[in-house]
């Protein structure tokens, strides 16, 4: 009876489990790429002036972190990392 409660209960909840592993790699993937410690954010020329500031202040180590500074966009995310590409940074 043990085991018929473990199916059912993943057959269940499949759909959200599986839905949250695949949050979790995102978040794997996001904080493994690197941004320089001299990173010069002026010269993503996609960035606006609040970008710029926002990130040259608090000087996130990783696009993970980048991603949680309010007021940094998925678009300037997505800049910031063809950028890193660009200047051979390893970015997975």
């Amino acid at each position: 009876e043990q085991v018929a409660v473990e199916v059912e209960t993943r057959i269940k909840y499949e759909g959200y489990i599986d839905r949250q592993e695949r949050q979790v790699e995102k978040l794997k993937r996001m904080e493994g790429p690197r941004i320089p410690e001299d990173m010069d954010y002026g010269a993503v020329h996609s960035f606006t002036t609040e970008v710029i500031e926002k990130l040259s202040k608090v000087r996130p180590i990783s696009l993970g972190q980048a991603s949680r500074i309010s007021g940094v966009t998925p678009a300037a995310l997505m800049a910031l990392q063809v950028h890193l590409k660009r200047m051979g940074t390893k970015t997975n």
